[in-house]
C-alpha cells in the first residue's frame, strides 16, 4: 500500500486524490442511461425483455417470465441450510429492532388561544427496491432496505434483481420469503430504475427507490430523482481506519481488505500517527492477500485506491479522517470513545477492535447502506425515514385568527401578495 505522511511535500496532491475517489463518470454514461429510460418510458415491457436478452443472456417471453414465483422463494428458503436458516433470522431480528427505534410518531399541539398544531406521518404507498445480482448476490442487502420499508408501514414491495442467464440466487429468494416479500422481478441494471420509476405493464410505479448498483443503477437513480424519491447515489464501497499504536496490525489489515474485495474501486485507508504500525500493517495485508479467493480484485483496489496516512498526531488524523467522511470508520485507539464527538462525517463508526465493519454488514442491526466517497458530510443512512412521509397539520379557532391573523396580513402586504392577505383580512372582520 502507499504511505503517505502528511509533512511530505507531496502529501496535498496525494491527498487531493483521495478526496476525488468519488468521480464516478456519471456523465460518461448518463446518455446510455437516458436512452435506457426513454426506451422503458415508451415501450414498458418490450424494452424490458430487449434490454434483459441484451445484459443478462436470456430471452422472455411474456410478462410471467419476469415474475419469480412466491412458491419458488418459499422453496429455497426450506432448503436452506438450518444454520444458515438461524443465521438469516438472527440478522432479521437484530436489524428489525433497531430500526423500530428509528420510527418518528405524529403529533398534536394545543395552544391556549385555540391553535392546533401537529405533524402526520404516513408511510409511502409502493417501495421498489434494487438488489444487485450477478455474480455477487447480496441476501444482507435484501434485508437492510426491506426491513425498514416493513417497519415503516409499507404496504407494496417490489423487488428487482439481476438473474444472469436467467437463474436466480437461492440465497436472495429465501431472504424474501423471509421478509414476506412476493413481488420479485428478474430485472436488473438502469432498466430496472426505469421500470420501478415509471412502471411498464408488468412492474407498478413506486413512490421510492432504494438500494445499491453499479455505477448505470446510480445515474438511473440520479436521472428519476423527482419523478420518485431514492435514498442515495451511492458509488464503490470505502472503509477508513483510525489507529493509534496499540492497535493490531493484523486486525486493521484484514479489515481494509473486507472491503477492497467488494470491488476494485473501493477505497480502503488507514490514518494513524504510528509509522511502525503503518509498515506492519502494510506487511500483513501482502500476506492476507495471498489467502484470499477475490485476491485480484482485492489487491487492485488496495494498491490503486488504498493509501496508509502517517500523521502528526490524533488531532490532525481526525481532521483527516472528517474531511475523507468514509462510508465505514473503524476507531482503533485505545479509548475510541474519547474520540467519538469530534468525528463529524461518517456513514457508520465502529468502535474498538472487537467492532470490525462486516459485523455492521450483517448481524450488528444498523443498516448497511451508508453514503459513500464523501457525501457523509450531507447524507444518512438508510433507515425507516426514507419510507416515510410528513404532513403539518395547522387548525385555527376564530380567536387564533383574530390574535395573530393579522401579523400574517402585514407579512403578505410586504411580499405583494394582495390575495393573500385579502384571505386573512376577510377573516379578521368576523
Amino acid at each position: 500500500m502507499k504511505i503517505l505522511n502528511t509533512q511530505d511535500a507531496s502529501f496535498a496532491k496525494e491527498f487531493a486524490h483521495i478526496l476525488s475517489r468519488a468521480d464516478m463518470d456519471i456523465e460518461n454514461v448518463t446518455p446510455i442511461v437516458k436512452s435506457i429510460i426513454d426506451e422503458i418510458k415508451s415501450e414498458g415491457d418490450a424494452a424490458l425483455f430487449r434490454h434483459i436478452a441484451k445484459f443478462d443472456n436470456w430471452e422472455p417471453k411474456s410478462s410471467e417470465d419476469l415474475k419469480i414465483a412466491p412458491e419458488l422463494m418459499q422453496r429455497a428458503y426450506e432448503n436452506l441450510d438450518e444454520k444458515l436458516r438461524a443465521a438469516l433470522h438472527l440478522a432479521y431480528d437484530r436489524i428489525k429492532a433497531y430500526h423500530e427505534k428509528q420510527l418518528p410518531k405524529s403529533w398534536i399541539d394545543f395552544e391556549n388561544n385555540g391553535t392546533i398544531l401537529g405533524q402526520k406521518v404516513t408511510p409511502v404507498e409502493k417501495a421498489g427496491l434494487y438488489i444487485p445480482g450477478g455474480k455477487a448476490a447480496y441476501p444482507s442487502s435484501l434485508l437492510m432496505n426491506a426491513i425498514p420499508a416493513i417497519v415503516a408501514g409499507v404496504e407494496d414491495i417490489i423487488v428487482t434483481t439481476p438473474t444472469p442467464d436467467n437463474e436466480p440466487n437461492e440465497l436472495l429468494l429465501a431472504a424474501c420469503h423471509l421478509c414476506g416479500i412476493e413481488k420479485v422481478y428478474k430485472v436488473g441494471g438502469a432498466s430496472a430504475i426505469a421500470a420501478l420509476a415509471y412502471g411498464t405493464q408488468t412492474i407498478e410505479k413506486v413512490d421510492v427507490i432504494t438500494g445499491p448498483g453499479n455505477i448505470f443503477v446510480a445515474t438511473a437513480k440520479k436521472l428519476v430523482y423527482g419523478e420518485v424519491n431514492i435514498d442515495m447515489i451511492a458509488g464503490p464501497s470505502e472503509i477508513g481506519i483510525i489507529a493509534d499504536e496499540s492497535a493490531d496490525p493484523r486486525y486493521i489489515a484484514i479489515d481494509l481488505l473486507s472491503q477492497a474485495e467488494h470491488d476494485e474501486m473501493a477505497s480502503s485507508i488507514l490514518v494513524t500517527t504510528s509509522q511502525e504500525l503503518a509498515q506492519k500493517v502494510d506487511k500483513e495485508v501482502e500476506q492476507f492477500l495471498q489467502e484470499l479467493k477475490r485476491k485480484d480484485i482485492a489487491s487492485k483496489s488496495i494498491h490503486e485506491r488504498g493509501a496508509i496516512i502517517v500523521a502528526e498526531c490524533m488531532s490532525e488524523a481526525v481532521d483527516i479522517m472528517n474531511k475523507i467522511a468514509p462510508e465505514h470508520l473503524e476507531i482503533m485507539t485505545a479509548n475510541p470513545f474519547e474520540l467519538l464527538p469530534k468525528i463529524k462525517h461518517a456513514g457508520a463508526i465502529f468502535l474498538g477492535e472487537n467492532t470490525p465493519e462486516p459485523i455492521g454488514d450483517y448481524i450488528a442491526g444498523p443498516n448497511h447502506t451508508l453514503p459513500t466517497g464523501g457525501t457523509a458530510r450531507f447524507y444518512s443512512p438508510l433507515s425507516v425515514e426514507n419510507f416515510l412521509k410528513k404532513s403539518s397539520i395547522i387548525n385555527f379557532s376564530c380567536q387564533a385568527m383574530q390574535n395573530i391573523g393579522e401579523a400574517a396580513a402585514i407579512l403578505a402586504h410586504t411580499e405583494g401578495l394582495e390575495a393573500h392577505a385579502k384571505s386573512i383580512e376577510i377573516r379578521l372582520k368576523k
